[in-house]
């Protein structure tokens, strides 16, 4: 039985980044095939392999680099306060911004430093991109991206997180998409951006040692995000006093203070004075006192959890197949969930199998940032950092920036918004401009081929120039949704 050629679409669009030049071909002769040989754990290829990945420090290290650069920042902004003070001091502009002392005589004027956040930012970002653009798995770059906005963290909380959200994904979720979810629940919630980003670091439980001065008390934001967004759901069944019983189990998960401990510092750590001492009860199960592990063993117990299936079923049905997926494959997800303990892998494999992926219409609109990937693949070129940072923030997704800790919405009508559909257009008329040189005919045929319709050969054919058919490409509905 011939395999209908649409479905390579399907195959790359729905389940990958969008084609890249021949890529649509290679996955036209079994497109199931072509994304279940994708699922692969040993296929995931070391990050240093990428151009790039090799000279970014780790989450431990950029803390540090963030800390001595913010002291330095401080220090020459205290310099610059005393050097104004100090009459009858003046500015000699000739001088290159030297500061004219009392007696005469030149001092140089503070030197501030430079910024490392910025700096890893792009570096982060152009690594990232390096890796989504080039990359043949691109269902094992897509789970990637899911998890991160499932897991959110957001760059915008302050230069801290700005070190932190790519090597976040980096250390705690790319390592886990095809391994066991409650692994990546640990990695996640004892890393340092989930802890500052969450203010865990400063949690401190009422009656341990740290609490008694009252300078700190306890934190629920880190507890009540687990059991609503990372695990349970919001209909998951646990209450209030649940969300206080987590938040003072997992008090003193905290970061070591690069000022405080030279080889440790930026590491997580378990600090017992600041944690709550006693049994808690999560859900009607006891967990005894037992340093952290008390709080790793909730997690585990978390990570299995008929609601946390059920949850993350619903989620991942969601994002690949249809804004209201169909229950049925919910329920088989979710089933699977459980009966594999958690296997990402072995969830992504029914997910890929399950007929109704493949015969549902396309109809989620990609988001911006799936907009610019696809974009840049079909293209072949690859996007300065700052013009990717740029188009993503004008687009309404800024990288890495979500509003809030449930990410970015993973529902069409997010992005359909008559302001969302004008930034699309711009976009897509500047890409235009950018690959004027690009046969419009050729594009189509390797980003969309046989799945384009009559209206958008037809579109394309008669445009004005080449620049407006590429651009009429990108706009096409073929290109648009997945």
């Amino acid at each position: 039985m011939a395999i209908d050629p649409r479905l390579a679409l399907v195959a790359l669009n729905r389940f990958g980044l969008g084609a890249a030049p021949g890529e649509l071909n290679r996955a036209a002769a079994d497109p199931r095939g072509y994304v279940l040989a994708q699922i692969n754990p040993a296929a995931i290829k070391p990050l240093d392999s990428v151009a790039g990945f090799a000279a970014l420090k780790d989450s431990a290290a950029n803390l540090i680099e963030a800390r001595e650069a913010d002291k330095m920042r401080r220090a020459a902004k205290l310099a610059e306060a005393n050097a104004a003070a100090s009459a009858p001091a003046m500015r000699d502009e000739a001088a290159g911004g030297a500061m004219m002392a009392p007696g005469g005589a030149m001092a140089p004027a503070p030197k501030r430093p430079d910024n490392p956040e910025a700096e890893n930012f792009r570096a982060e970002v152009a690594a990232r991109f390096a890796r989504l653009l080039g990359t043949e798995n691109g269902l094992v770059e897509r789970l990637t991206l899911f998890w991160s906005n499932h897991f959110a963290v957001s760059a915008a909380k302050g230069p801290g997180l700005r070190m932190l959200c790519g090597s976040f994904e980096r250390e705690a979720i790319r390592p886990y998409v095809l391994g066991r979810f409650g692994d990546m629940l640990k990695a996640v919630e004892q890393h340092q951006a989930m802890l500052y980003y969450l203010d865990n670091h400063q949690s401190v439980g009422p009656t341990s040692k740290g609490g008694q001065n009252g300078k700190r008390g306890l934190n629920e934001n880190l507890a009540r995000e687990i059991l609503e967004l990372h695990t349970l759901g919001v209909d998951g069944g646990y209450g209030q006093a649940d969300v206080t019983s987590l938040s003072r189990i997992i008090t003193g998960w905290t970061v070591t203070s690069p000022d405080e401990d030279l080889l440790h510092g930026g590491r997580f750590t378990f600090a017992p004075a600041r944690h709550e001492p006693g049994d808690h009860v999560v859900l009607g199960k006891t967990y005894a006192q037992d340093d952290q592990r008390q709080g790793e063993a909730v997690l585990a117990d978390l990570a299995v959890h008929p609601a946390t299936a059920r949850h993350l079923a619903r989620k991942l049905a969601t994002h690949f197949v249809a804004d209201q997926p169909p229950k049925m494959l919910v329920e088989r997800l979710a089933k699977t969930f459980l009966d594999s303990k958690g296997d990402l892998a072995a969830v992504a494999r029914v997910l890929v199998s399950a007929p109704e992926a493949w015969s549902a219409p396309a109809t989620k609109l990609r988001t911006p940032q799936d907009f610019l990937i696809a974009a840049f693949r079909a293209t072949g070129k690859t996007p300065d950092p700052g013009a990717i940072a740029g188009v993503l923030q004008v687009m309404g997704q800024p990288l890495w920036q979500p509003i809030g800790p449930n990410g970015f919405s993973d529902q069409s009508a997010e992005w359909a918004s008559p302001e969302g559909v004008s930034a699309r257009l711009d976009a897509a008329a500047q890409w235009g401009r950018q690959n004027a040189k690009l046969d419009p005919q050729a594009l189509l045929e390797t980003t969309i081929g046989p799945a384009a319709s009559a209206e958008t050969r037809q579109a394309v054919a008669r445009a004005e120039s080449r620049a407006q058919a590429v651009a009429l490409v990108f706009m096409s509905p073929e290109f648009q949704r997945r």
